[in-house]
């Protein structure tokens, strides 16, 4: 029996497609282990969307490599994006690698194993776009906290955003059905999850290619019957399909949150044109007040690209403008990342990297006003939140989130009292800071 050792890179997604891997090896009877040192099997899921994530999978390949090497029978795996993206250039790179596989094909591992013994046989993945959409009862080896998880609902992406791969490399969109969705949804409840987080290239696409169609809104109602989850969270609602539906099933349902996470990339309408959104700024203002109106409360999320090519001081200061304007209670704000094969890559008027920089930094000191204003806010109110442990360097102190912050990309709560991970609690806020707030617990929530 051979121990397995994953290292997991990138987004959400990629996480989802990580424990799918662990799932299939363990039941082909590997085991896995927290210790790379004690692995026969170094396994790096890899990520290629912009130019520091492959340079991050890049680092990772080479360190796996300097542990294979350092004893005999090991062997290293390349998996994901980046070995979808770039395996025949690997291959070359990476001699010590015994087995690339893609996106398309990850859960052939096993197999790949078994039968990899010559480096000869090392295969490489498929060439061009593709991806794996298993079926709800795969096995799955979660790596995250027990009480909250990633549901993936969909594979692919329609759009043909100027500065995006993804399409290039995980290929068209393609939904999952619904009851498969709602059955795994009941198994991580009966696993003790009380967190969905729902994720997929093109989140609002869901349904649409399925017969007889479904749409994202149907599968918030269903979900919404799974007993034990008390918290849904959508993530990635690509703007031009919020329809009316999901406004009416995000503000009725109980267990859906009051949160989307809503990237627009920008805000000027010429740079909108020339990154393919589809959207005008005015028109993603009307979105957005029709969702505040259909949602009181809502928290909104949003994520936004600077220095895209062509970009002048002017556009700039009209994404500045607006997210004054629109006070979003969190963004991401990425720096533009040249990608080849993509449409932008081959753009005129490319922004140097200390403008692409300094905008960042000037937009991030825009948003951070914002961020304490609203935390401020807070400060007196009860909130219910999730406990997830102890906070780090604090022995008395727990970390916490509240139903307006999404794991590992939102702050935190940090609170006084006792509780356990995955208790729901009552906490009154004290205090605020930039991106955290600071509390004390008052009572536990009832059991839905």
């Amino acid at each position: 029996m051979e121990n397995v050792h994953l290292i997991s890179l990138g987004c959400p997604k990629n996480t989802a497609d990580s424990e799918l891997m662990l799932g299939a090896l363990v039941r082909a009877g590997f085991e896995v282990t927290m210790d790379p040192r004690q692995a026969q099997v170094l396994l790096v899921n890899t990520c290629a969307f912009i130019e520091a994530a492959k340079k991050e999978s890049i680092d990772a390949i080479l360190a796996a490599a300097e542990v294979k090497g350092s004893g005999a029978g090991k062997r290293l795996v390349v998996a994901g994006c980046l070995a979808q993206r770039y395996g025949t250039e690997l291959r070359e790179q990476f001699p010590e690698v015994d087995i690339f596989i893609g996106t398309g094909n990850f859960l052939d591992l096993p197999e790949l194993l078994r039968r990899s013994e010559r480096p000869e046989l090392r295969p490489i993945p498929y060439p061009g776009a593709a991806h794996l959409l298993p079926a709800g009862e795969a096995p799955r080896i979660r790596t995250g906290d027990p009480f909250s998880a990633y549901l993936k609902v969909s594979e692919g992406c329609d759009h043909r955003c100027a500065f995006c791969i993804i399409p290039k490399i995980r290929g068209r969109h393609q939904s999952r059905p619904l009851e498969d969705l709602a059955q795994e949804a009941q198994r991580l409840a009966a696993s003790g999850v009380r967190e969905i987080n729902l994720i997929a290239q093109d989140l609002t696409a869901y349904g649409r290619d399925l017969k007889p169609p479904a749409s994202l809104a149907a599968l918030l109602h269903r979900l919404a019957r799974v007993a034990g989850i008390r918290w849904i969270r959508l993530l990635y609602c690509y703007p031009n399909f919020v329809s009316g539906e999901l406004l009416a099933a995000i503000a009725n349902l109980e267990q859906v949150v009051n949160y989307i996470d809503m990237p627009l990339q920008h805000a000027d309408d010429a740079m909108l044109r020339a990154m393919k959104r589809e959207r005008s700024a005015d028109a993603q203002r009307r979105l957005l007040e029709r969702v505040r109106a259909a949602i009181p409360g809502v928290a909104l999320r949003t994520s936004l690209i600077v220095g895209f090519p062509g970009e002048s001081e002017a556009a700039f200061a009209n994404l500045i403008d607006f997210v004054r304007e629109q006070q979003f209670d969190r963004v991401g704000v990425f720096t533009y990342s040249r990608e080849e094969n993509t449409a932008a890559g081959d753009l005129p008027d490319q922004v140097p990297e200390r403008i692409k920089r300094r905008r960042r930094a000037e937009l991030m000191e825009v948003q951070a006003e914002i961020s304490l204003a609203k935390n401020r806010s807070l400060v007196g109110r009860e909130l219910e939140v999730m406990v997830e442990g102890a906070a780090p360097g604090g022995a008395t102190r727990l970390r916490a989130r509240s139903s307006a912050q999404a794991p590992e990309i939102d702050g935190v709560v940090l609170l006084s009292g006792e509780a356990e991970p995955g208790d729901m609690v009552r906490a009154r806020i004290e205090r605020a800071t930039t991106y955290d707030l600071h509390g004390r617990i008052t009572g536990a929530v009832a059991q839905l």
